[in-house]
């Protein structure tokens, strides 16, 4: 594999060994693209199928969405464009052009893949998620100033930008976090259409009613502390 890549995209993975070959196979053949498997803690076969589907592994057993993401970033190498997306399937890895080329051409900074404005297989949110998403948006709106419908993991910013927003998040906080920092330093966003559906496997988050709500706790509670942050 070569040094560098135009984009890098990073996916956090747990036990997703039903899921990551496909997830991989989809990444667009035509994106020279750099596929970090951030494996965090997985007991399955995980890791290897990722490595047999042409992708680079980096185990991080020490669990949280957040840890693996910079996990993933203290791995990478050269790139104009760093790229997130779960390894369930649950977003469509074919989308990825899309969601880079905004970047790419210079008319964004980042680009969040919004599930709210797109077709969502019914189940694949439940309402809890979806209200959850809902007031994380308006917060976003109404305190940041940054319209904005949706926290989804499918998303792609600039290599630079990226580094200027100090990430520092090891859990559910991390999307909040990325997009609070963006919008008090004024980074241009953009969300655009992106489908979801149900995730291959069981969710971390979504499928527990009570992990939903300690996620929500943890992501309004990183709104609102960074209303203050300054980097």
């Amino acid at each position: 594999m070569a040094d560098a890549a135009r984009v890098a995209v990073i996916i956090p993975a747990l036990n997703e060994e039903q899921s990551i070959g496909r997830v991989l196979d989809a990444i667009p053949a035509e994106l020279d693209v750099d596929a970090i498997v951030v494996d965090n803690g997985s007991t399955d076969r995980t890791s290897e199928i990722a490595i047999e589907h042409g992708a680079r592994v980096v185990r991080h057993p020490i669990r949280g969405y957040g840890a693996a993401c910079l996990a993933g970033i203290a791995a990478l190498r050269q790139s104009e464009v760093v790229a997130f997306l779960d390894a369930d399937f649950s977003d469509d890895p074919t989308l990825l052009a899309a969601l880079v080329r905004p970047v790419l051409d210079g008319t964004a900074d980042l680009v969040i893949g919004s599930r709210m404005r797109g077709v969502r297989e019914r189940g694949a949110l439940p309402v809890h998620s979806l209200f959850g998403n809902w007031l994380a948006g308006m917060i976003l709106t109404h305190l940041y100033r940054q319209p904005t419908t949706d926290l989804g993991p499918f998303r792609a910013i600039r290599s630079a930008t990226l580094k200027r927003l100090q990430m520092q998040d090891t859990g559910y906080g991390w999307t909040m976090e990325m997009q609070a920092k963006a919008a008090r330093l004024r980074v241009r966003t953009l969300e655009i259409a992106v489908p979801y559906r149900k995730r291959i496997g069981r969710s971390k988050i979504t499928g527990s009613l009570r992990a939903s709500v300690q996620a929500s706790a943890i992501i309004l509670g990183t709104a609102f502390r960074l209303l203050w942050w300054r980097p």
